[in-house]
């Protein structure tokens, strides 16, 4: 049987830390591919905290999966329009591919809100849990949190070297046009830059960065 990973979240933008963690859950679960669900409203989240349209979180998730065959990127929910319930996502995939059995991916953060999660119950009598825990994370609470919630249904608990950076403090940086091409693949940066992603509005509509500052050129390996 086909094991499919289905990993949903904002991707505001999208970065290496989120392709890191499929690449461990590809390894780790035995997964044949994995599918990424950008959110159209997150339930835990506004609609306006997304300060970039649909189209371009959609168009830098299937630029970061390019030359990955393996993955993949799903419009489903963005298509949907209303708040992001992964239940309704994990029924989805399952009528498309009866055949398949999918494991739903998360970082350790969402192992610990996982009760908060709509139909949370149900939701784990149809599909396992793979959770990638960062090295630095206390072991213990979250071998505690798996244990519980498998009175439900199947958790499956890896660890490996998560990377240091999120999403937020990517957006930060580019407000600030600072250098973040370390954290973002490279056909993410230039799309970024070529649409003048997360400036602040005053600099968007000079249509210039200040100078001495991130162009998108890649310093760092």
């Amino acid at each position: 049987m086909e094991r499919i990973g289905l990993f949903g979240g904002s991707f505001h933008p999208i970065h290496n830390g989120h392709l890191h963690l499929a690449h461990t859950a590809m390894e780790q679960l035995h997964l044949q591919h994995v599918i990424f669900v950008p959110a159209y409203c997150s339930p835990f989240k506004q609609k306006s905290a997304y300060t970039v349209s649909d189209a371009h979180r959609l168009a830098m998730c299937r630029l970061a999966v390019a030359g990955e065959p393996a993955f993949s990127v799903s419009d489903y929910e963005l298509n949907r329009e209303q708040v992001s319930y992964t239940i309704d996502t994990i029924s989805h995939f399952q009528k498309q591919n009866p055949e398949a059995a999918f494991v739903l991916l998360m970082g350790s953060d969402m192992l610990l809100q996982f009760q908060n999660w709509y139909r949370w119950q149900e939701l784990l009598t149809m599909t396992e849990l793979g959770v990638i825990a960062r090295e630095t994370d206390d072991r213990v609470v979250l071998e505690q949190a798996a244990q519980e919630l498998s009175a439900y249904g199947t958790i499956q608990l890896c660890c490996d070297r998560v990377l240091p950076i999120s999403s937020t403090k990517i957006r930060e940086m580019l407000k600030k046009n600072q250098d973040c091409t370390c954290y973002l693949p490279e056909n993410v940066v230039k799309y970024i830059v070529f649409h003048q992603l997360y400036q602040r509005t005053e600099e968007k509509e000079n249509g210039k960065r200040k100078q001495g500052n991130f162009d998108g050129k890649r310093i760092c390996d």
